[in-house]
């Protein structure tokens, strides 16, 4: 059962995880800001509400994790979202990247691969009053109707970068996306400069859950 709940003790705790990512490195205020709003502990089992403040992972179910919120933000602060950007999102999980997306400004179509955990955070976001785009299917392959977008988020780990998602970016678009092995993966900035032109960046290793799908994990 979820409490919807959000109590001072909430907030502080909230405020307590800004200084922690804060010091491992994130300054977009705006980032920091949007985690500091959004209750996290909406996102867990009331079980585990004591841990939705702690900067860890956590499973889901489905063989999923809501990610770390340093990892979240350092994401999304690669991302260099402005008000009113179309955003792809790669993985969906428990709709808390999304939501950080959204509270940025962004318009968010977002895509995931288990259907359960599709049905679960549809319904979810829907009670907070976070509207995304949502779809069901194989995130690998982005969602081609729906293209070009100013940034693609991928919140799994690939073994290369999926030449899907490349085609789907508008010039001066940010692919961010963790590229590796199943056990660690680099985290990768793609800004496409023309068709022919893409810049790579290289940044800090991370650990994700496997991108499955035809140009992901088989």
């Amino acid at each position: 059962m979820l409490k919807l709940e959000d109590s001072y003790r909430h907030k502080g705790q909230r405020k307590e995880l800004v200084k922690t990512i804060r010091k491992k490195g994130i300054k977009d205020e705006a980032v920091l800001e949007a985690i500091n709003t959004l209750p996290r502990h909406f996102f867990f089992d009331s079980a585990l509400d004591s841990h939705a403040y702690e900067d860890k992972a956590f499973p889901i179910g489905e063989g999923q994790t809501i990610s770390q919120p340093y990892t979240v933000a350092f994401q999304t602060e690669l991302l260099q979202i402005k008000p009113g950007d179309k955003v792809l999102e790669i993985g969906t999980g428990s709709g808390y990247q999304g939501a950080i997306l959204h509270l940025l400004g962004a318009e968010v179509y977002t895509i995931e691969y288990q259907k359960k955990l599709y049905d679960r955070t549809k319904k979810f976001l829907a009670k907070l009053g976070i509207h995304l785009h949502f779809y069901f299917g194989d995130g690998s392959k982005g969602l081609p109707e729906n293209s070009p977008f100013d940034k693609i988020l991928v919140t799994a780990g690939a073994p290369i970068v999926p030449q899907s998602l490349l085609k789907q970016l508008k010039i001066g678009g940010i692919l961010v996306i963790p590229v590796g092995d199943k056990n660690t993966q680099k985290m990768m900035r793609l800004t496409k400069k023309s068709e022919t032109k893409i810049v790579q960046e290289e940044f800090d290793n991370f650990a994700f859950v496997p991108l499955l799908g035809a140009e992901g994990w088989k």
